[in-house]
């Protein structure tokens, strides 16, 4: 799984969920904000895409001379190096490799004399939106239903999420027939 060198911004605010918990005081601030981490980060896993974008990073076995992040809808690249079996690195300049994105945001990556590279080293942007207000009203209520559903559940309540969480992240879902990623 790819790896975020960057918390990023949340897509629903501490205030906004505190607001729809009907909490007053602050003093569960942290348990709200971790809530909502929580829930952000179950969105993502379903709808198979990252919200806010920030940077990651994945070391990745290249297939002849290629490698493909997990993290989508991939945005741009910082930087690519390749990995020997020594151990070396060595930094690939933007002549040395392409990129490429196919229309769900799944970047391929096509390095030029790759050699005897064992692994190479992926830097990139990745995310649907710029910030918290480019995020879709729907995905934003279902993380703030979801991070309800988490409040309501603390307490150890094997009770499945709301429908609902589902059907409002159903239309940015990324979906693959057979072996894809």
């Amino acid at each position: 799984m790819a790896e975020s060198l960057l918390p990023g911004e949340a897509p629903v605010s501490l205030n906004e969920a505190r607001s729809w918990l009907r909490l007053g005081a602050t003093v569960d601030d942290a348990v709200v904000a971790g809530l909502v981490r929580a829930a952000t980060n179950i969105c993502e896993a379903f709808i198979g895409r990252w919200l806010i974008v920030r940077i990651g990073e994945e070391i990745l076995p290249p297939k002849d001379g290629t490698v493909q992040p997990s993290a989508r809808p991939v945005v741009g690249i910082e930087s690519v190096a390749l990995i020997f079996p020594d151990g070396d690195e060595s930094d690939l300049g933007d002549g040395d490799y392409r990129m490429s994105v196919d229309i769900d945001g799944t970047a391929r990556i096509v390095m030029v004399g790759a050699g005897n590279a064992v692994r190479a080293r992926v830097a990139y942007r990745a995310g649907i939106a710029e910030g918290a207000n480019a995020i879709p009203e729907a995905i934003r209520q279902g993380i703030l239903r979801m991070t309800q559903h988490l409040h309501e559940a603390r307490d150890g309540a094997a009770i499945a999420p709301p429908a609902a969480i589902a059907a409002l992240w159903q239309p940015w879902r990324r979906l693959t027939l057979g072996g894809g990623r």
